[in-house]
């Protein structure tokens, strides 16, 4: 990802919603547990942790239980201590109390609730980036790092690239939520984008880090960043073993499948936005004015800029907000006929009682063609009727539009057919229309339209219409 570039907007739950998903994570549940549990006797030893004699209390404390309680207990702990709920109070005695963090998840707000989570997030990261060190235990009860090929920034990297994706395959969609396969995600930060068939060793470093995203799913999970369905255990069982049950090899969900929880989301999306990129989130442009509005959703998925829409037109009075996104979406820049667009799509949730503001701007070289349509849209009466030269410049404005919103789509390729079929005579006027956009907007329907005749009508237009321009 290039923090160069906004990213797609996301729609996250209210920061009061987030904090009570925050507070129920088994994670940041049982770390408030244990600091409230210790007490004058809790010792940690060097780096902070529960010495081992006192892990079962800690154990029982959360009523955990099975082969894993001790490890669950030791990690709650250690985010307990990293999200300053716990503070070592004397290093050499190992003595603790209570951190200043703690009342926080009862007395503070929801924003310092989330700030406690994410603290939290942060210690089981950047455990998630370190790798199993069982094996390497030498006779003396060290770890002999020099068998561990383990390049620290490199695994946290991986794991922000693989995250980063997730995030934008949960923003860029208007209803968010589907699960991702994880061979998916793990090939979309192993293979090269240039290559159309993955090679054997390509495929091979899928599998690997398809293995070590099971691991540190299963670690993100509990602290509520994302919901995981694990790798199928059958699938790492040994070629020869006969499988407990039959399995169908076609199920994708076998192989894992994840997605980012609403407070993953957010927890992304604030860790994305310390490292510089530019993260909207749908709700930022409701306090701002109707040019923010406008050239903000310029890039917005259709849900998402009517969302925004509807929050910015929530918070004003519809004539008034009617007066300022038709003020806004004025101009003759490039980026002027996608603000009208958008002011159009904006006007389409204003109620009748914007007519007014509409009739305003009838005699508007710029916005009296699409004055004109929303007042017929609404049923309005004695709608004049637009000169021919205003038809022509508002499709103009709107094919522009379109091109800067969708590319070269099928939409817009439907849309230049019907143009050339229902109007007579179009190219012979249309290159005289006076609209900076017009030569880009006939030679994109010389490239769109099928029929080579036409194409080359386009094509001639538009040769005419930047030679009037001095082009």
């Amino acid at each position: 990802m290039s923090d160069s570039s906004p990213l797609p907007p996301v729609r996250l739950h209210t920061e009061a919603e987030l904090a009570r998903d925050a507070l129920s994570t088994p994670l940041l549940s049982r770390a408030a547990r244990l600091a409230r549990w210790a007490g004058p006797d809790t010792r940690v030893d060097a780096g902070g942790g529960l010495v081992d004699d006192q892990l079962p209390a800690a154990v029982e404390a959360l009523g955990l239980s099975g082969d894993d309680a001790a490890a669950d207990a030791s990690e709650a702990w250690r985010a307990a201590v990293d999200a300053g709920l716990v503070e070592v109070v004397d290093e050499d005695e190992g003595t603790v109390t209570a951190g200043a963090d703690l009342a926080l998840l009862t007395g503070g707000s929801p924003q310092d609730v989330l700030a406690v989570w994410l603290s939290a997030v942060e210690t089981v990261l950047a455990d998630a980036s370190v790798p199993d060190l069982d094996g390497l235990v030498d006779e003396e009860g060290e770890v002999d790092l020099s068998a561990l090929d383990w390049d620290p920034a490199g695994e946290a990297e991986f794991l922000d690239g693989v995250l980063g994706n997730l995030y934008l395959l949960t923003a860029g969609e208007d209803t968010p939520g589907a699960p991702v396969p994880l061979p998916a995600l793990a090939a979309s930060v192993i293979v090269p984008s240039d290559m159309s068939e993955p090679t054997n060793d390509v495929l091979e470093q899928v599998s690997d880090a398809m293995m070590r995203l099971d691991d540190q799913f299963r670690m993100l999970e509990p602290v509520g960043f994302v919901a995981y369905q694990p790798v199928d255990e059958a699938l790492m069982a040994d070629a020869d073993e006969e499988p407990a049950a039959p399995v169908d090899d076609t199920d994708v969900s076998r192989y894992g499948m994840v997605r980012l929880t609403p407070l993953g989301l957010y927890g992304m999306r604030a860790r994305l936005m310390e490292a510089g990129y530019e993260a909207p989130a749908v709700g930022d442009l409701a306090d701002k004015g109707a040019d923010a509005l406008l050239d903000g959703t310029a890039e917005f998925p259709p849900g998402a800029a009517q969302a925004e829409t509807e929050q910015w037109l929530q918070r004003r009075e519809s004539l008034a907000a009617a007066r300022e996104l038709l003020a806004a979406a004025r101009g003759s820049d490039a980026g002027a006929p996608l603000r009208r667009l958008r002011c159009q799509q904006a006007l389409s949730l204003v109620g009748a009682s914007a007519e007014p503001a509409l009739r305003e701007v009838l005699d508007d070289a710029e916005l009296g063609g699409l004055a004109r349509v929303w007042l017929t849209e609404h049923g309005a009466a004695d709608v004049p009727a637009p000169s021919e030269a205003m038809v022509y410049w508002l499709t103009i404005d709107t094919v522009a539009a379109q091109l800067s919103a969708e590319g070269n789509s099928e939409e817009l390729r439907a849309l230049v057919e019907g143009l050339a079929r229902q109007h007579g005579g179009f190219f012979d006027a249309v290159w005289r229309v006076d609209h900076p956009a017009t030569a880009d907007v006939l030679e994109a329907m010389g490239r769109l339209h099928p029929d080579k005749k036409v194409a080359k009508e386009a094509r001639k237009a538009a040769f005419k219409a930047r030679s009037q321009q001095g082009g």
